[in-house]
């Protein structure tokens, strides 16, 4: 009996908002969801919008639900974190909207690049994506498998 593998995320893709700041998201990532499963978009401290798949917000929800409310620092995160964090779904049309702090956030005003990172994905304004490959690319790649063990 094979069991349900949760999906991936891989591949770049390059797309426009739309008009009301609609990102249509790739379908291979898309069709693995139902119309009903939530996403979480959060601004990353490196310039673009980490975007939650349900697994990761579950995964995320666990380790929040288990944090002591004594803990001071933890939450005043929590409470940062998710004051900047916004809810998004796909409408009919396979399309997220994304709110306005997200996009100047990442410099996004009308072209976006969404990078997959297998159990998760980003979206990135073109340019500080071309500066990511620059950084990553040749021999620095190479290092980085290394030290990652890859």
């Amino acid at each position: 009996m094979s069991q349900a593998q949760p999906p991936l995320y891989t591949g770049l893709f390059r797309h426009a908002l739309d008009d009301k700041n609609r990102l249509t998201i790739p379908s291979a990532w898309r069709f693995a969801h139902g119309s009903d499963d939530t996403f979480l978009a959060t601004p990353h401290p490196e310039g673009y919008i980490a975007v939650l798949p349900p697994a990761e917000v579950e995964k995320l929800r666990v380790k929040i639900a288990n944090m002591a409310l004594s803990d001071g620092a933890g939450q005043d995160f929590v409470a940062r974190f998710f004051a900047q964090t916004q809810s998004l779904w796909f409408d009919k049309s396979g399309r997220m909207n994304l709110s306005a702090e997200l996009l100047g956030h990442a410099g996004i005003t009308k072209d976006t690049v969404l990078v997959g990172g297998l159990t998760k994905f980003n979206i990135y304004n073109p340019e500080r994506w071309t500066k990511v490959e620059a950084r990553t690319s040749g021999e620095n790649f190479g290092d980085l498998m290394r030290r990652l063990g890859i």
